[in-house]
């Protein structure tokens, strides 16, 4: 899911993600989902914590905070509208996916803004 270099964007989209689909999202579910190493994402955990992006207790259960889950579906929607878009355009779904998550991160708001406009307007 992740390229070229680890982002607090990446993470947090990844816990919301599984949080939709497993009852309790744990750093081990972020290895499996990420292909990062145990101790990669051990220490992009502790900077989320400190962040306070994410809470984690006792069991290492992980939750996004009110301010780490607005920025994760922030990023979850750029991936979506994304993605729909190109393979509007023709792009194969495997390729448009991994494209906007490379470009869900570096595009203005304005931009994407008009994207998902356009989307709204004209559809899949």
């Amino acid at each position: 899911m992740f390229h070229k270099g680890e982002s607090v964007e990446d993470y947090l989209e990844t816990i919301l993600i599984l949080s939709k689909t497993i009852p309790v999202v744990r750093s081990i579910d972020i290895v499996r989902e990420s292909g990062y190493t145990k101790p990669s994402v051990s220490i992009a955990m502790k900077n989320l914590r400190q962040k306070e992006y994410i809470t984690m207790d006792e069991d290492g259960y992980i939750k996004l905070t009110a301010m780490g889950k607005t920025l994760a579906e922030k990023v979850y929607e750029r991936h979506t509208v994304l993605t729909a878009l190109l393979t509007a355009l023709g792009v194969d779904e495997k390729v448009a996916g991994e494209d906007a998550c490379k470009i869900e991160h570096v595009i203005s708001q304005e931009t994407f803004e008009a994207l998902k406009k356009h989307m709204e307007t004209y559809g899949k």
